[in-house]
């Protein structure tokens, strides 16, 4: 135990940011004004503290064998600067393992494994969700397109944006899939006149959006429906597509499938916005030291990133053509900032949301949340994860698909219609 407790020593004394450590016999470790501070209830902690498990402590404190002081911001600089090195190293995979992940891949997501994951993290409790969100509950990566806008600005921001890529005009058949709490299905319908389909596996989303679109008076043209994409019947074919927030919890094996059953429920010519989180880099399929698996424990089970480049490849052999990729990687991190901050200010009353909803399991949830929020803007800071949008073509790939009409194409000449307002 001295050798233990004089490594972690060495290890706090070679910290850029101090951190002051409690150990279960109420040792203290550490310079006296730390702005971060580790309370270690089970000497078990401290091994992951030497080895710069930062997953693995993240697991501790939410299965309460530690507590953490301080502000979110310092603590994911603190625990930076604990990993032994670059958090993607850990990640690299092997030929095998890379076979092994690819038939996990595809038992992990079946139709009814996936909708028990969304069920999982979306169905926790519509009224925690509600402290930290935007008024629309935009679940995903906001648009701060001026540097003063608010955090219900910057989302209505996204919503706009991705309506004027996909060029949306009034009478369009439009499907979101993935519609979440129906902000972007709602934005479309109401700014831009389509005809609005929406999917979602959360019961809790499909009864919020079902009463949103009757208080707004638009069941005539708008509908959302709890259903799998995979489900969905490709003999309707819709002029525009957006998939948000979604394609993470495909699976890598699922992808082509995907993209391909997407593009069967466009029509040549059409558009589809695919805004997802991806990889930072070509190698870290998987986030390490734990971090990856603190996540899918916890927050997302089933999700998997992949790199950029692999989206492309298979966009294109699911017979979509690429036409513009935009990484918003920057903009994530602030939402995410945003999020975090939001929810550290009403810790009491997310706290009795969660207990009222989840029982004794609601304070393990919330310090999950406090863990994955702040951890993800910290990532997405340090470029370790992005998140891209990518703007496709249902497009002719031979005679036989050739358009009737190419100037009926969707094609976007020139991407300046993109940015103005």
């Amino acid at each position: 135990m001295n050798s233990l407790i004089a490594t972690i020593e060495k290890k706090l004394g070679n910290l850029p940011m101090g951190l002051g450590l409690v150990l279960p016999d109420g040792t203290y470790l550490g310079p006296s004004n730390a702005p971060v501070t580790l309370v270690t209830k089970q000497n078990k902690v401290l091994a992951h503290i030497v080895t710069g498990q930062v997953g693995l402590i993240g697991q501790d404190y939410v299965e309460g064998l530690c507590d953490v002081r301080g502000s979110m911001r310092d603590i994911m600089a603190v625990a930076t600067s604990i990993l032994p090195g670059s958090p993607l190293d850990a990640a690299r995979m092997g030929w095998l393992t890379s076979i092994i992940a690819r038939v996990m891949s595809v038992w992990r997501h079946s139709i009814e494994r996936d909708a028990q994951q969304i069920e999982f993290h979306y169905d926790l409790s519509d009224d925690f969700y509600g402290l930290w969100l935007d008024p629309r509950r935009v679940y995903s990566c906001a648009y701060y397109e001026h540097p003063s806008m608010t955090l219900a600005q910057a989302q209505e921001a996204k919503l706009d944006l991705i309506c004027r890529k996909l060029r949306l005009s009034a009478g369009e058949r439009f499907l979101d899939v993935g519609a979440g709490w129906g902000g972007l299905l709602l934005w479309a319908a109401e700014h831009y006149g389509v005809d609005a389909t929406g999917i979602t596996l959360s019961r809790n989303q499909h009864a919020h959006v079902s009463r949103m679109i009757e208080e707004k008076g638009l069941a005539g043209r708008v509908r959302v429906q709890l259903l799998d994409y995979r489900k969905l019947d490709p003999a309707q074919a819709f002029d525009k597509i957006a998939s948000v927030g979604m394609f993470e919890h495909v699976g890598r094996a699922q992808l082509k499938d995907y993209f391909e059953r997407l593009r069967r429920l466009l029509r040549p010519g059409g558009l589809i916005l695919n805004h997802g989180i991806t990889a930072g880099g070509c190698h870290n399929d998987q986030l390490g030291n734990g971090m990856g698996d603190f996540i899918e424990k916890y927050i997302f089970p089933g999700g998997e990133l992949v790199h950029i480049g692999d989206v492309i490849t298979q966009l294109s052999e699911g017979g979509l053509e690429a036409l513009d990729v935009e990484n918003l990687r920057p903009h994530y991190a602030r939402t995410l900032w945003a999020w975090s901050d939001a929810l550290e200010a009403r810790l009491d009353e997310a706290e009795k949301v969660l207990r009222a909803q989840q029982g004794e399991q609601g304070e393990r949830a919330l310090r999950a949340y406090r863990m994955y929020l702040a951890g993800c803007a910290k990532g997405f800071e340090s470029g370790w994860i992005a998140l891209h949008q990518v703007l496709a073509q249902h497009a002719p790939t031979g005679r036989d698909n050739e358009l009737d009409d190419p100037a009926d194409q969707a094609y976007p000449w020139r991407r300046a219609y993109m940015y103005s307002a």
